[in-house]
């Protein structure tokens, strides 16, 4: 237990590991050419004191609040160490989230500091109202004309000024600011305390359970920060952290059994990768999946390929509190698998020691005091709410946020669905934002998606309401995502309608769900490709279930394109004046330049609406922004619904 207030800098362990074994491998980076390069504990303590001797000469100190636009690798782990060696706090947004979202990030919280590539601070000079409080510009590479002062130079300054004397903090001063994904509404600057960093880390060592100087597999390259600290070499991925589901698992594997990795936190969408490639991983002894739900075939299957002695587990957690309840594998495929395809939800497992946990009456608005709500009774389902070491605070200079999901008493509203069985294991049944208010009541995504799941032809579901809240009368609708079978076999969807039919007619629970689509491919989260995006899906729903005709200034307008590309053809076909051949120019250029620039946005509209990219591209070489832009109006809720018929999603009576 950390007490409050007490002096603490929880960075002092990378320099007490320095002292004491100043040789050993800390990281290692992949390159360019695909080798690694490697750093040990004395060279990692050294370049960030360097770094922050010269940090602090450029003006920034404790407090200051930075942005990191830096690439994983070298200068990132430096800088983040050099940073908080000086007591500046950095604001961390995941990439993965967009550059608008970043940038809107940055601007709430009143970055002090930019430190970027400089492809980022192109960025900083084109945006200059995000980024107005910015009194402090360092340059990551070559500095173009913009000011400030170079990482390089920096290190120059600090280099011989030997070691630098941490700056003096106290269990309650901010580490980092982090953003949440905002996979369920706006990123949230959520407040990282030294205090509340250092449980973490007890937390997940005791998860681990590392021996001295263990090597980990970092797949997520924040996490690296947290193996430096405990001691252990950390070899970070070679993958697009971006984008964990798309890795190829032969060189995650080849990773893993060069460097004998004992340890590795991954997300669901990886260690999906990671069974069907279907490799043994021996060296593995600990493995610790987060950001999702994991299905018990997916822990099947990962449990094979791990040695005997290895332990495998599933963790549930947030941006502002990890970890905060774990599960072994063997209890999921002993016990709560079966639970799991009843619709009882997923069995998150027992809170962690030292952590309170409360299941609250369900109410959407704020609790600005216990007083104002109460515990539901013993096995019901109640919004899981927190108080604890490994807790965030609050979030930065965000009132709104702080109401609705902070009450008195530091307690933190997780905004999830739940309940805690007879032997004290929580059970998560679903986010609040994603139960659906049907005639007859609330039901609850992964209740409901666990009976779906068990199918051996879904891959995955998702449950979403179509209709007006307002009446509370959504149509439970379930989305699926067909698992597709390794000898290349067709999977006939009516059939499988009329299973998940019969399926459901077998519960209670969903007796009133008759509604299925099939989707491609389901939108899901930035940062592990694992969290589905529901609120995506529902709007496909819509889109499918309740299609309006095009208004006729859409209808009218798609003329133009039209009209272009046949004057296009005239041109190619028959020979032109000297005029009409400037013309037939500009309209070429408009034709095929401007409508496949358009690709760029008709792409990920199309991807939302659950259309083939092959058709995305056609239609809007062939109509441009009037095909693409109905359709995003469509999924955003406006008026204009395209005629484009759904073709294998129309239901069925």
């Amino acid at each position: 237990m950390t007490v409050a207030g007490a002096s603490l800098n929880v960075v002092a362990a990378l320099g007490d590991h320095a002292r004491r074994v100043p040789l050993r491998r800390a990281l290692s980076l992949p390159t360019n050419d695909g080798g690694f390069t490697h750093f040990n504990y004395q060279q990692m303590a050294e370049a960030s004191d360097a770094c922050a001797w010269g940090l602090r000469a450029a003006g920034i100190e404790r407090g200051t609040k930075t942005a990191l636009m830096v690439k994983p690798g070298p200068d990132l782990f430096t800088l983040l160490f050099g940073l908080f060696k000086v007591g500046a706090v950095p604001v961390v947004v995941d990439p993965g989230m967009g550059l608008s979202r970043m940038l809107r990030g940055y601007q709430a919280v009143g970055v002090e500091a930019f430190i970027g590539i400089p492809v980022a601070q192109l960025v900083r000079l084109a945006k200059p109202a995000a980024l107005s409080s910015v009194a402090t510009v360092v340059t990551v590479g070559q500095r173009l004309g913009w000011g400030g002062t170079t990482l390089t130079e920096l290190m120059e300054h600090g280099r011989s000024r030997g070691v630098f004397p941490l700056a003096t903090t106290t269990s309650d001063d901010p580490l980092l600011i982090s953003f949440t994904t905002g996979s369920t509404g706006p990123p949230k600057p959520a407040v990282m305390t030294h205090g509340g960093v250092a449980a973490m880390l007890r937390h997940i060592t005791g998860l681990l359970q590392p021996d001295d100087g263990d090597v980990t597999l970092v797949t997520m390259p924040v996490m690296a920060i947290m193996d430096l600290l405990v001691g252990c070499s950390a070899v970070l991925a070679p993958m697009d952290a971006s984008k964990p589901g798309d890795v190829d698992a032969a060189v995650i594997t080849s990773t893993i059994n060069a460097f004998g990795c004992r340890h590795m936190f991954a997300s669901p969408a990886l260690l999906q990768r990671l069974v069907e490639h279907g490799a043994p991983l021996p060296s593995l002894r600990s493995v610790v999946s987060g950001g999702a739900p994991v299905s018990s075939t997916l822990v099947a299957a990962l449990r094979a390929q791990l040695g005997p002695d290895a332990r495998l587990e599933t963790t549930y957690g947030a941006t502002e509190a990890l970890p905060i309840s774990s599960i072994e594998a063997s209890e999921i495929l002993a016990e709560t698998s079966s639970l799991t395809a009843r619709g009882h939800g997923t069995c998150i497992g027992r809170p962690m020691p030292g952590l309170d946990l409360r299941l609250a009456a369900v109410v959407d608005g704020p609790i600005a005091r216990w007083a104002d709500t109460h515990e539901v009774a013993a096995g019901d389902v109640g919004e899981i709410v927190i108080r604890g070491d490994i807790v965030s605070p609050r979030y930065h200079d965000a009132p709104a946020a702080n109401t609705l999901h902070k009450i008195e008493g530091d307690w933190h509203r997780t905004g999830d669905l739940g309940f805690v069985d007879d032997v004290g294991r929580l059970w998560f049944a679903g986010r609040k934002s994603h139960r659906v208010l049907t005639a007859t009541g609330p039901l609850l995504s992964v209740q409901v998606e666990g009976i779906f799941n068990a199918h051996p032809d879904v891959a995955r579901s998702a449950l979403v309401g179509v209709g007006s809240v307002g009446e509370q009368q959504l149509l439970p609708v379930v989305c699926i995502e067909l698992r597709h079978p390794s000898n290349g076999a067709p999977v006939h969807q009516e059939q499988v309608r009329r299973e998940l039919r019969d399926l459901a007619r077998q519960h209670a629970l969903t007796a009133g769900v008759d509604t299925f689509l099939f989707h491609p491919s389901f939108p899901v989260d930035l940062r592990h490709n694992a969290k589905i995006k529901r609120e995506e899906l529902a709007a496909w729903a819509r889109l499918v279930l309740q299609p309006r005709p095009l208004s006729t200034s859409v209808v009218a307008l798609r003329a133009i394109p039209i009209i272009g590309w046949v004057l296009v053809l005239v041109g190619l076909l028959l020979p032109l004046t000297p005029l009409w051949r400037v013309l037939w120019g500009i309209d070429v250029f408009f034709s095929v330049v401007v409508h496949g620039l358009q690709l760029l946005v008709a792409l990920p509209v199309a991807k939302r609406a659950g259309q083939p990219a092959a058709l995305a591209v056609f239609m809007t070489f062939l109509l441009g922004v009037t095909w693409w832009k109905p359709l995003q109006l469509a999924l955003d809720g406006g008026l204009d619904t395209p005629l484009d018929t759904p073709g294998k999603n129309t239901v069925q009576p």
